[in-house]
């Protein structure tokens, strides 16, 4: 016999989902414990679990799924064959659809009008600590993007105002968020500027930062340095657009909890996970943590057998890496509802913080 975490590790079907497809009758276990209500697998069931988790995966509707199951033992099968190609005729017409409205978001967006010259490439220079730079730096570096459709997002945005200087790195899945003070002087008296520095650049900066002492960072067209006396690092800067991060940080207020990061990071490592799957052929499951505040405002791994109604699933290489980067013994985790974005904040600063973008359970 197979626990439910076990079926669900070696099925692909996540435990909320086979605890859903018990309930709506089409994987039902072969034995309920009368005491304590665990499910349990028999191991010829665990054939008819993949393949639900791939029909699952292909986005096929509950009601046909049923039937396909019904008839996937039989002798005869026309009706398995009928309802395949009847879900795929009908992701064909979905994506025809799709494409059409696609087509349409890019014609307006070609149409789009810019009313004025951006001066987020002025020409500026922009003194600040090495130590706050290196800070500013490592709280972000983790959560560039390395995806290749995506070069935008390939490196770290300076965004430089008001004698702040902002860096930001985004992958889609997590942001993170970091500033340091400074000043600096570009056209019209206050530096403006915003670019995209090349992660292997922002590295390469990164090696110059000693723990004390300022350096000088040079903006002009599209190209940034960064003076550290003795040394410099300089290169183009990358010739995108970066999306304007401000939106994508205003999140509704959550429930806080304050939590140990040591002993929190060893809760997580060795922790329970659960697997989601990645549509993306060939791609590795992603392991993934479901977190949830306790009634004593500490904050719990769920285990496969618990009721996570209200927990939030989240990668847990991406959880680890923003602990690490939140370099502190305590940061505030901030939940809001399961499919809005964690926050990890520190305790001293509510201008370094990263976000985790949820990941569904599979249902």
């Amino acid at each position: 016999m197979l626990s439910i975490g076990e079926m669900a590790r070696r099925s692909g079907l996540g435990v909320s989902a086979l605890r859903f497809y018990d309930g709506a009758g089409v994987l039902v276990p072969a034995r309920v414990d009368p005491l304590n209500g665990y499910r349990w697998y028999a191991s010829d069931q665990l054939g008819e679990a993949r393949l639900l988790a791939r029909l699952r995966r292909a986005g096929m509707p509950l009601a046909d799924i049923r039937l396909l199951l019904a008839g996937w033992s039989s002798t005869d099968t026309e009706l398995v064959r009928r309802l395949l190609q009847s879900h795929l005729s009908r992701l064909e017409r979905d994506l025809s659809d799709a494409r059409r409205e696609l087509s349409t978001v890019r014609a307006l967006l070609d149409h789009r009008e810019n009313p004025m010259a951006s001066p987020l490439t002025a020409s500026v220079r922009f003194t600040v600590g090495a130590s706050e730079l290196a800070a500013a730096l490592d709280a972000v570096r983790f959560a560039a993007s390395t995806d290749p459709e995506l070069p935008m997002l390939a490196g770290v945005l300076f965004d430089i105002e008001d004698g702040t200087l902002r860096t930001v790195a985004t992958d889609r899945y997590r942001m993170a968020v970091a500033q340091a003070r400074g000043t600096g002087d570009g056209p019209g008296g206050a530096p403006r500027a915003q670019v995209i520095v090349p992660s292997p650049l922002a590295d390469a900066m990164r090696a110059l930062l000693g723990e004390g002492g300022s350096v000088e960072l040079t903006v002009e067209g599209g190209h940034v340095a960064l003076d550290a006396g003795a040394r410099q690092a300089a290169g183009q800067c990358l010739d995108h657009d970066f999306p304007d991060y401000r939106r994508l940080v205003r999140l509704p207020a959550g429930t806080r909890a304050l939590v140990d990061v040591p002993a929190f990071r060893q809760a997580v490592e060795n922790g329970p996970v659960r697997t989601a799957d990645v549509p993306e052929p060939g791609a590795a499951p992603r392991d993934l943590s479901v977190l949830k505040v306790a009634g004593d405002g500490t904050v719990a791994v769920c285990a496969d057998g618990d009721d996570d109604a209200d927990g939030i699933a989240v990668n847990r290489n991406f959880l680890l890496d923003a602990l690490a980067a939140g370099a502190r013994d305590r940061l505030v985790l901030e939940f809001g509802a399961s499919t809005a974005p964690m926050a990890i904040r520190r305790t001293d600063s509510e201008d370094a913080y990263s976000i985790l973008m949820p990941v569904r359970l599979d249902n």
